[in-house]
């Protein structure tokens, strides 16, 4: 339980409950193979079924630390911040957002785009999910749109997601991993007929890094 000091703090964003943070290769989408620093806050009410990070929903689980020490951390090893999750945009992302951007610091985001848009980033992943689906605020601005394919009826979600992003938006398809066997020669032959996609492994879990 949260006293009145450390809640003040985590609505001014100056303190998050942080899982986990780690320095190493972005696996999956638009900026895969490049060295990233991860910070996983916790707290997500989507969802997912296939979720690999399950135990990032509870945002009880993870302590509430000083965002000033994560970005201390994350300056010593990284060019390039990921802020992920669990469903980041729970939190107040403009306090990390804004110093890691004045230490220099490029600011990524992956989100499913279901909370109110909170932070200044140089690259917004949009990974929207059937369960609690994104609010309408988030598409014009997403560089990015990553559908993970669990089933069949995935792709006809992933075009009705792909219609309300901007002609920009890099699109991608990823094989939920525990079916990627199965979906993957239907998404090779999804992409080839329909180029405007892009496929995207998680290459991370075939490099066994975080």
């Amino acid at each position: 339980m949260l006293n009145k000091e450390e809640q003040l703090l985590i609505n001014k964003g100056e303190m998050l409950p942080l899982m986990e943070e780690f320095y190493t290769i972005q696996g999956e989408g638009y900026h895969t193979g490049k060295a990233a620093y991860f910070i996983r806050i916790g707290g997500c009410d989507v969802g997912c079924h296939w979720c690999d990070v399950k135990e990032s929903w509870n945002a009880n689980l993870h302590p509430p630390t000083k965002t000033d020490l994560i970005i201390t951390n994350a300056k010593k090893y990284a060019q390039t911040v990921v802020i992920t999750g669990g469903e980041p945009l729970m939190w107040s992302l403009d306090y990390i957002t804004s110093k890691l951007q004045r230490l220099g610091l490029k600011t990524h985001i992956e989100t499913s785009g279901a909370y109110p848009f909170s932070g200044s980033f140089d690259w917004i992943c949009l990974s929207p999910k059937k369960t609690k689906l994104p609010l309408e605020a988030i598409y014009p601005i997403a560089n990015e749109l990553k559908i993970i394919i669990y089933n069949k009826n995935d792709f006809k979600f992933a075009e009705e997601q792909a219609a309300k992003t901007s002609a920009n938006c890099e699109l991608y398809l990823q094989p939920e991993w525990s079916n990627r066997e199965k979906m993957l020669p239907l998404i090779i032959d999804y992409v080839m007929k329909n180029p405007k996609w892009k496929i995207s492994l998680q290459t991370h879990k075939y490099l066994n890094i975080p």
